[in-house]
């Protein structure tokens, strides 16, 4: 390979993570934290750039008050993953030692806690995620042991909090994501016919998302594709099998499409068949409170009130829904594409800022069926922009 050809198309410029670093200092100094050790792949990834699939390990970036950049720790056949991905020095990527991998009596942390302790960091205040899918029992006790003398404690989900709020860069991703999420949406609607297994519907989503839209190429979605069928609508997470779709079938599906790792979910209900008439009318009043709770959706309202505008209109026509309708949305990596901050839901007074951008998952789940007609968007100061185009109904396939 000649030495000028790039190895990894970086995600963003060195100066967009250049001033998410310099945020997140100024959250940490508020918060009063000298140093922040962040093990979400979400983060680690928002920071840096770092991208790979080694999350299955123990591995993080640290983020110091006095330091410029970040460091990555991590696997030491991952390093090279790190050089690759990220505008790191050489010196800022700490690879722990290869002996230690799922090792029952040796941690990886405690190379970290020694490379803490050689930097003079070691009676620092320390910052951890403590919500983080992959920083385990097992990294905090080590943590906590190897540390004495630093004072640990929940960092709050600093970060998360920071990526609230999307740059132009991030939208823009966001709405390649979205035609993706369009288009692999439309694909599957496509094949869903009586007869057809469903797991063959799930691969031509998986085929989709990846291929991409308009020479922009799909990536892997932090959620696997979820297909319920008649019954199992009445509950939202379950995934496909390959039994044949019925000749009277309903149906629902929620994908995402994906773009440099940033997700755009989306939700749709269809039958096979004609479809009941209460069926119909549950489609017509979630698109309704969608539509109202979109247009709530701008700068200087809250959370709280796009709910409570869907709410009202799922009230008047006899109908109530308990769990939040929606969540932020953004860079993403497996188990979630949510950004498990705030949410859409009574009692969020989180105020909406313009480049915020969500899913609004408006499924109903009912007793014995259920129906989602969701909708991605990013605030503006029209209120939501969709994020993608698919049919807003019921889709009654014939």
């Amino acid at each position: 390979m000649n030495a000028e050809t790039p190895v990894f198309e970086k995600t963003f410029p060195s100066e967009e993570y250049a001033g998410r670093v310099q945020e997140i200092r100024r959250r940490m100094e508020q918060a009063g934290f000298d140093l922040i050790i962040c093990q979400d792949p979400s983060n680690m990834c928002w920071l840096t750039g770092y991208d790979g699939w080694s999350f299955y390990v123990p591995q993080c970036v640290l983020v110091h008050l006095q330091e410029e950049s970040p460091f990555w720790f991590g696997r030491a056949q991952d390093a090279r993953a790190a050089e690759v991905t990220t505008y790191l020095p050489d010196d800022h990527i700490i690879p722990f030692s290869e002996s230690l991998v799922q090792n029952p009596l040796n941690h990886p942390y405690e190379e970290l806690a020694g490379f803490i302790r050689s930097r003079g960091w070691a009676n620092a205040r320390i910052g951890i995620e403590m919500d983080a899918h992959y920083f385990t029992a097992r990294c905090h006790a080590t943590l906590v042991h190897t540390l004495p003398d630093a004072r640990i404690r929940n960092n709050g989900d600093l970060v998360n909090w920071a990526r609230l709020v999307k740059s132009d860069q991030e939208v823009e991703l966001m709405r390649i994501a979205g035609r993706i999420s369009t288009r692999t949406m439309n694909a599957a609607i496509a094949n869903l016919r009586a007869g057809v297994p469903q797991n063959e519907v799930i691969a031509e989503i998986y085929r989709t998302q990846v291929s991409g839209v308009g020479g922009f190429g799909g990536d892997y979605s932090s959620f696997c594709p979820l297909l319920q069928v008649n019954e199992g609508t009445s509950t939202p997470h379950l995934a496909w099998t390959d039994a044949p779709l019925p000749a009277n079938a309903l149906v629902m599906m929620e994908i995402a499409g994906v773009r440099r790792r940033y997700n755009v979910p989306l939700a749709r209900t269809a039958h096979i068949g004609p479809a009941p008439d209460k069926l119909r009318k549950l489609a017509r009043v979630i698109v309704e409170g969608v539509d109202a709770g979109l247009e709530q959706a701008k700068p200087g309202n809250t959370c709280e009130s796009v709910e409570a505008v869907w709410q009202a209109v799922l009230n008047r026509n006899g109908i109530t829904k308990e769990s939040r309708v929606g969540y932020p949305v953004g860079v993403g990596y497996p188990p979630d594409w949510g950004e498990r901050t705030c949410s859409l839901r009574p009692g969020d007074l989180t105020e909406l800022q313009a480049g915020m951008c969500f899913h609004f998952q408006s499924g109903v789940w009912l007793d014995h069926f259920g129906c989602a007609v969701s909708e991605s968007f990013v605030v503006t100061d029209r209120g939501g922009e969709r994020l993608c185009d698919v049919e807003r109904d019921l889709i009654v396939i014939d």
